[in-house]
């Protein structure tokens, strides 16, 4: 660790201090070198529903992110937005936060009030269409106090040329006497410890090693201190004197969780601060980003993340988008979230590693999880997810970041140069790092049918040449569907298992092992997927091998997995219908699922998921076969014991009717505390009580499903794509928060709301989850073109 010199002596601000001549310091707090109270108090992440995520928008050059002069700079900054604060802001790898939160604070004669605190908050963007529909990633978050002391409005962006979070705030009150501090909570390479900061003549810095921050205003700070938080940094002096009688030029030797807070100014009606967060691998080069940025000034800095002239940004990328025109005809919003979800799924993709598609930009219920060590939470690689947002890619357009995320794929599939790897080869590894680095190791055998689906449709589409699927099929799909066929060892890090397929050692919620209609579905359209593409690739013996295998599998799915003596207890439920997932191959068996999430297994012929929608979705069943058709009335069925129930209708808010939303599966323990109101895993993993919600891209898949049917019972008329729009496409749109994101999981009104959740409003499990984009953006590709974006002819035809 790098360390700064200790000095132990105290002197007036006047007498001494690392500010220059031109910074204004009040000559009336005591300046100390270093501040005490190491390593300040623990550090946990921030409030993970967010309202904004951004970046700016970079241009490929060869299907890479580039630095070359000819190209400019690639901003490699990300920021998140939650509760009316800037939140995690990233730098270098998408995963890396660098700050936990930076919120400002507004101190009058008699209050001292921090965003933090409650305010009345609202959410827009700064760069709308005529429609009201956004052209950008730039927000503009407008805080009231609740007493009408003071409002407070910040512009957020970044700097695309720069690796600088660029904030303009304004500030409005009547009083007198009334300034502004802003304050950062820097968690350097993505950990709440270990940080060094320091006051200098140009601005706050802080540090870890080699990985710097700075704060840097457009006018000098009035005031400026560092500490440790929570104990040293200047906010609890604040909140009691409306003062900061002691200021500290540094942490000192000891490193910890650090702040660092400035005082702006003085306020009153629309005064403003412009401020640059920035980054760099030096203390220089990290207040030169900054400086650069505030001297280019707010309208050319936000004019060149919008692509407005000769630059090239967010408009310029959807107007990239060919398709969106059309979808946006089959919107309930006029097009408001699906402008906003393409930018959010192009803004989750790291610009180190071009194509590595992450599941959100956020930690799962944040403020709970320690931060004392790194973690990427959902800021990491799953290729179902993977796949999920690359085909939304294709159907808004984007064939250029579809096949740059295929291509990435090799990254993450375990081969013989996997580190640790002792077992067989082929299959795709479950979490990773964007840089590839391994993170969960189990195998889903859907994460490794799904880059063989993806390859087929970028064929299809023109995307991959014959020549290019030939050499693909030898390197990284034949291994795919080998596996998909043999099976093999997986033997690396903690996992020692031999997995014979189709059984899978977790399903597509990670936490089963067995026959799961969903995981099915996949091997089954992957294997008829590959092949074809065997036969293309001139590899006639595996093709034949592939289809043989996908015909023997889909044979046996009724047989293993559709339960002929349920035993749910409900008007609904005849006995027959798909359970979610089985360790053996019999049905009827009463076999007890693992326990998990804190909830005890039950018996398989309970528990009930959407899972085999899947089949319906790839070609592997017919929308109105029998199965298929006799699992629906369970799968709907709300007169369910709670605890068992899936299915959850939820009321239009204009009055319009309702539309439903799904849990994952009965019994799920992966959401709030229905007993104590608790997060997720706040009293540990396997605490009782925890209680899955419902997940909103459900509903897409619900509707998916809808237009399938239709077009099996010839029935896909305009009334019908009407009420699909007006019921799963609005159903959609009304999950999203203000800032349009959607969430993983939203509040269905069970058990104890001791957050305050409204009906059908996000929870801080995470958002946006870039599935609920990518599902929501595929429903309007299909309904657009009456039939099923994700579905597989040649897997229809090939089972018949």
């Amino acid at each position: 660790m790098k360390k700064i010199n200790l000095i132990t002596a105290s002197f007036i601000a006047l007498g001494l201090t690392a500010c220059s001549s031109e910074q204004s310091v009040s000559t009336t707090a005591l300046t100390q070198i270093s501040a005490p109270g190491a390593p300040g108090v623990e550090p946990f992440w921030a409030y993970s529903g967010k309202t904004g995520i951004g970046t700016s928008y970079e241009q490929y050059k060869a299907g890479h992110y580039d630095d070359s002069a000819a190209t400019g700079k690639v901003s490699k900054v990300w920021f998140s937005i939650a509760k009316g604060m800037i939140t995690e802001t990233m730098f270098g790898l998408i995963h890396q936060a660098q700050i936990k939160d930076m919120q400002f604070v507004v101190v009058g004669k008699d209050f001292t009030v921090t965003e933090n605190d409650d305010l009345d908050v609202s959410i827009d963007y700064l760069y709308k269409d005529e429609a009201g529909r956004p052209l950008s990633l730039a927000y503009k978050v407008v805080s009231k106090d609740k007493q009408g002391r003071f409002s407070l409005e910040k512009h957020i962006f970044t700097d695309p040329n720069g690796q600088t979070l660029f904030v303009r705030s304004v500030f409005n009150t009547d009083l007198e006497g009334v300034k502004a501090y802003v304050n950062v909570n820097p968690y350097i390479d993505n950990n709440g410890l270990d940080d060094f900061a320091k006051v200098t003549d140009k601005g706050l810095v802080a540090w870890q090693d080699d990985n710097f921050l700075s704060l840097q205003a457009n006018q000098p700070f009035k005031q400026a201190t560092v500490g440790f938080t929570g104990i040293s940094d200047g906010l609890k002096e604040l909140k009691m004197s409306q003062s900061l009688g002691t200021t500290y030029q540094n942490t000192g030797e000891q490193s910890g969780n650090v702040s660092l807070l400035a005082e702006l100014g003085d306020i009153s009606t629309n005064t403003t601060f412009d401020l640059a967060l920035s980054f760099g691998q030096s203390e220089a080069a990290s207040l030169k980003e900054g400086q650069a940025s505030l001297s280019q000034g707010y309208q050319k800095l936000l004019d060149a993340y919008n692509g407005k002239g000769d630059a090239i940004g967010w408009q310029d990328y959807l107007a990239s988008l060919e398709p969106l025109s059309t979808l946006t005809s089959s919107t309930a919003d006029n097009g408001k979230l699906l402008y906003t979800s393409a930018m959010v799924l192009k803004a989750q993709e790291d610009k180190t590693h071009a194509g590595a598609l992450i599941a959100s930009l956020s930690n799962p219920w944040g403020e709970t999880v320690s931060a004392k060590t790194g973690s990427t939470g959902y800021k990491a690689v799953w290729v179902r997810d993977f796949y999920q947002v690359a085909m939304a890619f294709m159907a808004m357009g984007d064939t250029k970041t579809a096949k740059t995320a295929f291509e990435y794929l090799e990254k993450v599939q375990v081969t013989a140069r996997t580190p640790g790897n002792g077992g067989d080869t082929g299959w795709f590894l479950q979490k990773t790092h964007v840089d590839g680095e391994l993170e969960w190791v189990g195998v889903q055998l859907d994460q490794t049918a799904m880059p063989i689906m993806l390859a087929w449709k970028l064929h299809q589409a023109d995307v991959l040449s014959d020549q290019e699927l030939t050499q693909w099929y030898g390197k990284m799909l034949k291994p795919a569907a080998d596996f998909l066929v043999d099976g093999g060892l997986a033997k690396i890090l903690w996992n020692d298992t031999q997995i014979t397929p189709p059984a899978t050692q977790q399903e597509r919620w990670e936490e089963q092992n067995g026959y799961s209609p969903s995981t099915t579905a996949a091997v089954v359209a992957g294997l008829v997927t590959a092949a074809d593409i065997a036969r293309k690739a001139g590899d006639t013996k595996n093709a034949v091998r592939y289809l043989e295998t996908a015909k023997q599998y889909n044979s046996e799915i009724e047989s293993t997995m559709f339960t002929t003596q349920g035993n749910l207890k409900s008007d609904n439920a005849d006995g027959e219908y798909f359970i979610r997932i089985g360790q053996d191959k019999d049905p009827n068996s009463s076999t007890t699922l693992n326990a998990n999430n804190g909830r005890d297994g039950f018996d398989k012929k309970q528990i009930l998921d959407g899972g085999f929608l899947e089949l319906v979705r790839y070609g592997v069943r017919d929308a109105l076969a029998p199965s298929i058709v006799k699992t629906l009335p369970e799968y709907d069925d709300e007169s369910l014991i709670d605890n068992l129930q899936v299915r959850y209708t939820f009321n239009f808010a204009d009055g319009s009717g309702s539309f439903p939303g799904y849990r994952r599966y009965g019994n799920d323990g992966y959401g709030e505390d229905e007993v104590t109101g608790n997060n997720y895993a706040e009293g540990g993993n396997n605490t009782p009580g925890q209680r899955g919600r419902v997940w909103p891209f459900f509903t897409g898949e619900r509707g998916h499903y809808e237009i399938a049917a239709a077009n099996a019972s010839n029935s896909l008329n305009a009334m019908k794509q009407n009420t699909i729009k007006n019921t799963y496409v609005k159903g959609m749109e009304a999950f999203a928060n203000e800032g349009m994101m959607l969430p993983e999981q939203v509040w269905d009104g069970v058990g104890n709301n001791k957050a305050g959740y409204e009906l059908g409003e996000g929870t801080n499990s995470a958002t946006p989850l870039a599935w609920t984009h990518a599902e929501y953006i595929k429903l309007l590709r299909s309904l657009s073109d009456k039939h099923v974006w994700d579905h597989y002819p040649v897997v229809e035809d090939a089972l018949k």
